[in-house]
């Protein structure tokens, strides 16, 4: 190849990754403004039965967030004060704070060092008497099995509740991630592989927990909108959020879930582009394999040694690296559940987070490359 230049798209990057809207999402924006209902309403439990049917589940709850789709979910699984949330310390702090919000005790896990996935092992070890829920993060987009184990917390009344931000579209066996019978979180916000501008869901495993959902996102409130509309009054029954999906952020996700078919095909194909090109560079670097015939994956990292002189280079050469993510167990904010979690604090120390979007090309990624390959030297 000749020598590497920023594309326009590349040129563009001021971050790691950056929406992608495909055409029709102006013109559903505009249905939904011209409708006069801004907040919760028909466009968005279209947008909840259009999930479902995708996902092959029988329901889904749009919220605000994935945060807030992770608050709800252990609310509605019942985790509250004096229960502890055995989570990975790798991931967005977002994970961390939704545990914190429901009152209960953070219990770090560490990571497999080879998926940056916490797994049955890290789990297991991370267990108390006082668990109530697992809160495994599939980082990167990859599948989480864990085998025996799901067994034994079952029998221990454990709930897993599976933080999926990265992974809306991957498959876990033969079942999307979603369908496979676990409470599951996903994200829509801005960079994700389905955005609805800003937005989240989750996927309940049981039509009660539905209904426990959608009653905490609306305040807690009883009665649906539709029924509050006939009469004087309403009971507030139990936790409650303002947490709900606009019907204008509904609307940017159903006009975005038809193209997900080409955008699961263009970001495994990035990927393999990157692994491909990656292969070519020092063995020093290693890609962080993220199970691509399952995955639909949501970034590219890497580990690699002096990291931090390196993540400087590409960001001076006007690569949109990134680094995700600063360990939690080591945040002030949680110091009262630190332990020590050696595997991940070797992998924080060395990952980066390369630009990925599935519009890039094969030229792009060969700028990256290229300059990463220099920042070795």
């Amino acid at each position: 190849m000749s020598e590497p230049t920023l594309t326009p798209a590349m040129a563009a990057y001021t971050r790691n990754a950056r929406p992608h809207l495909h055409g029709d999402e102006l013109a559903a924006v505009e249905e939904a403004l011209a409708s006069g209902q801004f907040g919760h309403g028909p466009i968005t439990e279209q947008f909840e039965r259009d999930l479902a049917d995708f996902l092959h589940v029988p329901e889904t709850v749009a919220v605000a967030s994935g945060t807030a789709a992770l608050h709800i979910t252990l609310l509605a699984c019942g985790i509250g004060p004096g229960d502890d949330v055995v989570v990975p310390s790798f991931t967005f702090c977002a994970t961390v704070r939704a545990i914190e919000a429901c009152g209960a005790n953070i219990r770090f896990a560490d990571i497999d060092p080879t998926t940056l996935c916490t797994g049955s092992a890290q789990i297991r070890e991370a267990l108390t008497d006082k668990t109530r829920a697992v809160l495994p993060v599939l980082y990167g987009g990859r599948p989480v099995p864990l085998g025996d184990l799901e067994d034994e917390l079952a029998e221990r009344n454990i709930t897993i509740v599976e933080d999926a931000a990265h992974a809306f579209g991957s498959y876990q066996g033969p079942a999307r991630v979603g369908a496979t019978g676990r409470a599951t979180c996903f994200s829509f916000g801005p960079i994700k592989n389905l955005t609805c501008g800003q937005g989240g869901a989750l996927v309940p495993r049981t039509h009660e927990e539905a209904d426990q959902a959608r009653r905490i996102r609306l305040l807690g409130i009883a009665e649906s909108a539709a029924r509050r509309q006939n009469t004087t009054t309403y009971r507030v029954t139990g936790p409650g959020l303002r947490a709900h999906l606009s019907q204008i952020n509904a609307a940017i996700g159903r006009a975005q879930l038809p193209h997900f078919p080409t955008v699961q095909t263009q970001r495994r194909a990035l990927w393999h582009t990157y692994a491909r090109h990656l292969n070519e560079l020092p063995e020093a670097i290693r890609l962080v394999d993220v199970d691509i015939d399952h995955a639909v994956p949501s970034l590219c990292a890497i580990l690699v040694d002096n990291r931090d002189r390196i993540f400087k280079t590409l960001r001076e050469q006007g690569i949109g690296a990134g680094v995700h993510y600063p360990p939690n167990h080591l945040q002030e904010a949680f110091a009262a559940w630190h332990r020590p979690l050696p595997a991940t604090e070797h992998a924080a120390a060395r990952v980066i987070t390369l630009p990925f979007h599935h519009a890039m090309t094969e030229r792009d990624v060969h700028v990256v490359t290229t300059v990463l390959k220099e920042a070795l030297r």
